[in-house]
């Protein structure tokens, strides 16, 4: 039997790169995904390429910023399956500035995209699993739900230019061991990956640093300039980025029964990248 076979699981940012590879890897070991993206497109690929393999999917396209989201998608888990066992909490990009040139909205946005949405969506969570918990219990039986949570090693280590994200980050860190104690009496493990360097869009090469994306109406920067890419490589042991299909192991791997006795936990999928 697989791993995971029946659990419901939630995946925010999950239409592209490592998301995408986390709902796909899930459902791979019998979730049943509930697949955010900021936008529709992305989910709903996913969702038909869940489908396609013989999974079960359902999108929840929308900002995980937006006001309703965190009950909108505890609810559509509720609604599909039953309840809630695995959330994912991934969504995010980053918009980077010096902190004498990042401005309110910049700081606002990414602290609220990184550490209140999390926040948001696991307070709208508590009390389905609650019930859940109280139910089992009657019955006689015991049920081991996880929590992970994604930081990055700007979380852990700091970065220039990016204070909101580091902060956030940072935040996600705290959030995790909190939840953890909070939550062990519902047998929830609550764990957290902080990210180094993964290939994604966000962190492709790029030699004039002029791409960009928009997201909610503001044009963001993304990539890397080939030399810092190059620099980076260097400072990784094992030399060389990460796939998103490998930081999304470290993520599915916390989902397993294998850890049901690891909690409040910072896993850094960087290659061996300190600082």
């Amino acid at each position: 039997m697989r791993k995971l076979e029946g659990k419901a699981a939630l995946v925010t940012g999950g239409g592209r790169g490592i998301g995408r590879a986390t709902a796909l890897k899930l459902a791979s070991e019998g979730a049943r995904v509930v697949v955010n993206d900021l936008d529709e497109d992305p989910a709903n690929e996913v969702v038909a390429e869940v489908v396609q393999a013989g999974g079960e999917a359902v999108a929840v396209p929308g900002s995980v910023t937006s006001a309703g989201f965190a009950d909108r998608f505890v609810a559509a888990a509720v609604d599909s399956y039953g309840g809630v066992d695995i959330i994912i909490n991934n969504a995010g990009y980053t918009w980077d500035a010096v902190i004498q040139k990042m401005t309110d909205e910049q700081w606002r946005a990414i602290v609220d995209l990184h550490l209140k949405a999390p926040f948001d969506i696991l307070r709208a969570a508590q009390p389905v699993i609650s019930a859940a918990v109280k139910q089992e219990k009657a019955e006689g039986r015991v049920v081991h739900r996880k929590v992970v949570n994604i930081s990055s090693v700007a979380g852990v280590f700091g970065n220039v230019g990016q204070a909101n994200y580091s902060s956030a980050k940072a935040g996600v860190i705290g959030l995790t061991k909190s939840l953890a104690k909070e939550w062990g009496r519902y047998r929830v493990n609550v764990n957290c990956v902080a990210f180094g360097f993964i290939l994604t869009r966000l962190t492709e090469a790029n030699a004039d640093q002029g791409s960009t994306i928009t997201v909610e109406g503001n044009e963001v920067r993304v990539g890397m300039n080939v030399q810092l890419q190059e620099t980076m490589k260097a400072l990784i042991p094992l030399g060389r980025p990460g796939t998103p299909e490998e930081a999304a192991g470290s993520v599915v791997m916390l989902t397993y029964p294998e850890a049901d006795y690891l909690s409040g936990q910072l896993i850094v999928t960087g290659g061996g990248l300190e600082g």
